[in-house]
């Protein structure tokens, strides 16, 4: 199931990082454990996007994905903010390549446009990979996780 990246790419190379490392842990479809280089250990939560809860369809499908992008390999981070969970939110870079991006593109995750409303990049990605019933959008009437998760409370 190798990911083509060439989706994530914009043109442009990605930003200054605000830190990097090895991705030591893929915990779901949208959250990574990145260890920098002075051994601190940062939980990513991938700004502008939502996945698939693992109990959900698809939830490990876009566990898997993240996990061949990014499972023990360096990335960078550009933080976006911090969450009420203290996990660092940001945008995750393999490469040239906006990991982000790349997980809606290939169909395995949600534009999150009540967080990153201006993203229309993510978008874009989202509505190409609808078109081309990629991962998720593979199901006929796919749930979004945040309704998922709301069902069950």
């Amino acid at each position: 199931m190798a990911q083509d990246l060439g989706a994530a790419r914009e043109g442009t190379p990605p930003p200054d990082f605000d830190f990097s490392g090895r991705v030591v842990r893929v915990s779901d479809g949208d959250t990574v454990s990145v260890l920098d280089r002075n051994k601190q250990q940062h939980k990513v939560r991938l700004y502008g996007i939502d996945t698939p809860e693992r109990d959900q369809p698809h939830g490990q499908a876009s566990r898997a994905a993240l996990d061949e992008l990014v499972g023990s390999r360096q990335v960078g981070v550009v933080v976006v903010e911090t969450d009420d969970y203290g996990r660092t939110v940001g945008t995750v870079y393999a490469g040239d390549d906006n990991v982000n991006l790349a997980m809606v593109a290939a169909g395995h995750a949600w534009w999150y446009r009540y967080y990153a409303p201006h993203e229309r990049h993510l978008q874009a990605a989202e509505r190409a990979a609808r078109e081309r019933r990629l991962g998720l959008w593979a199901d006929s009437d796919p749930v979004p996780p945040w309704d998922w998760r709301r069902g069950r409370r």
